[in-house]
């Protein structure tokens, strides 16, 4: 199976200008401009699977945003190589452009003083698309996202989670086999956040859409993908399962203990993290969970006791503290 999403030794270098302050730093520089190199991305690879939602973390100036932008044909790569559905992105051929779209939280596609509504018929127009299943689309979308008001209003009249809302449902009214979704769920409430990671997931399926997620809300990436891709500094630092990913970049678990008698003090059983509505969370050494939970279930009537890896947020500040796979 040919991959959706193949990237090879991708890489994107800015050219920036620099002066120092003051008057005589400003005259120098109209003669002669100060240059250095960013390496915003360097020599990436990875390739995703037709139908595949992949996460893809990583700190702010980590190279995310500059990578999608690659992959959707915004930006140049200034070395290697990215195919997108057999497509070189940067080359912007219409059938390409047709196939994917972009979702920032940061930008936005519709027109700023006209309602959604509208913009939508301009896309309709411009993708070209079959006005019954047009039709039907906008209908399903509105309804799934609960958009019946907002859609009539004003873009500029919605809050930053509405305008979220209506950019997602344009943004896949041409019914696009691969996304590249930045921040999608910036901006939503909690029950949105869920709506609209159900609805990315069922359009995934449904379609057998390719999905690239970046996102701070480690919410999301675990509620819709199995596996992530964490870039630092331009580079990427882990390509693979979410589920391993707390296995080899930590080396405690979080042993959670809910006592039968909630007055004894269990602080001899290891490092306490927390003590709320009846349990105890311990930080363990994954060596010494088995001791230190045969030990607490010998010693002390227990009625419940979990052993979990750390939040994945935990996990993800840790590998960024890293900055390289050891």
């Amino acid at each position: 199976m040919d991959s959706a999403v193949s990237v090879h030794d991708l890489s994107k270098t800015y050219i920036v200008h620099e002066r120092s302050s003051g008057v005589r730093a400003a005259v120098r520089g109209i003669f002669r401009r100060q240059k250095k190199e960013v390496k915003a991305v360097q020599a990436i690879n990875f390739e995703i699977q037709p139908g595949e939602i992949v996460g893809f973390l990583g700190p702010n100036g980590a190279g995310k945003t500059t990578t999608l932008k690659m992959l959707s044909g915004l930006l140049y790569p200034t070395g290697g190589e990215a195919r997108v559905l057999g497509h070189l992105p940067h080359l912007r051929e219409r059938q390409y452009l047709r196939q994917i779209t972009l979702v920032t939280g940061q930008r936005n596609q519709l027109i700023w003083d006209i309602p959604a509504a509208d913009s939508y018929d301009l896309f309709k127009a411009i993708y070209e698309i079959d006005p019954d299943l047009y039709k039907r689309t906008v209908e399903e979308f509105v309804e799934i996202l609960d958009m019946k008001d907002l859609v009539r209003k004003p873009v500029r009249n919605l809050s930053l989670g509405e305008r979220m809302k209506v950019e997602i449902a344009g943004s896949l009214l041409h019914h696009p086999r691969v996304l590249f979704l930045d921040e999608p769920t910036l901006g939503l409430d909690v029950p949105m956040q869920r709506r609209v990671r159900k609805f990315i997931a069922e359009y995934s399926q449904r379609e057998g859409a390719t999905v690239l997620l970046s996102s701070h809300y480690m919410a999301d990436v675990e509620a819709l993908c199995r596996r992530v891709i964490v870039i630092h500094q331009g580079g990427i630092l882990f390509d693979g399962d979410l589920s391993a990913l707390a296995a080899r970049f930590t080396s405690h678990k979080k042993v959670i203990v809910k006592p039968a008698d909630q007055s004894l003090d269990l602080s001899g059983y290891g490092e306490i993290v927390e003590s709320e509505l009846g349990s105890v969370s311990f930080r363990v050494p994954k060596s010494e969970v088995p001791g230190m939970t045969a030990r607490l279930l010998a010693e002390v009537p227990i009625v419940d006791l979990a052993v979990e890896d750390p939040p994945i947020e935990d996990v993800i500040d840790v590998v960024f503290a890293k900055g390289a796979i050891e």
